[in-house]
């Protein structure tokens, strides 16, 4: 099973930027899936979680209202929609799958079986 994100890029404070987690395997399993993000010198930081088979959506403080996550089951694709973006949002960003027993946004990123190369965001 193999990640792949898009759709990072630069962005000015209180823009908007959207990206994509495209999950390899077909069919579409019942993962939880985490999206984190690390800034440069900071440690790595779960920002949100979603469970593909329906449950709900769950997301840091640190986000929370700003961005959201929705699923494209058809396209094995997942989604973050980042909104009023801020200069401390920038960072690589990352989303993982796995079966985890607890699908929060402060699961371990070690938890996860597979994760992606990540993605670069820059708000400035």
């Amino acid at each position: 099973v193999q990640l792949v994100e898009s759709g990072g890029g630069s962005v000015q404070a209180g823009g908007s930027l959207g990206l994509s987690c495209e999950v390899s395997e077909h069919p579409y399993s019942q993962y939880c899936v985490g999206w984190f993000r690390q800034a440069p010198g900071k440690k790595r930081e779960g920002i949100a979680s979603i469970h593909t088979g329906g449950d709900g959506i769950l997301y840091a403080d640190s986000v929370k209202g700003r961005f959201t996550v929705s699923q494209d089951t058809a396209k094995n694709t997942l989604y973050l929609e980042m909104n009023s973006l801020k200069p401390e949002d920038a960072g690589t960003y990352y989303c993982a799958a796995g079966y985890v027993y607890n699908c929060r946004p402060d699961t371990r990123f070690a938890a996860f079986g597979h994760r992606g190369q990540g993605t670069q965001v820059t708000v400035s």
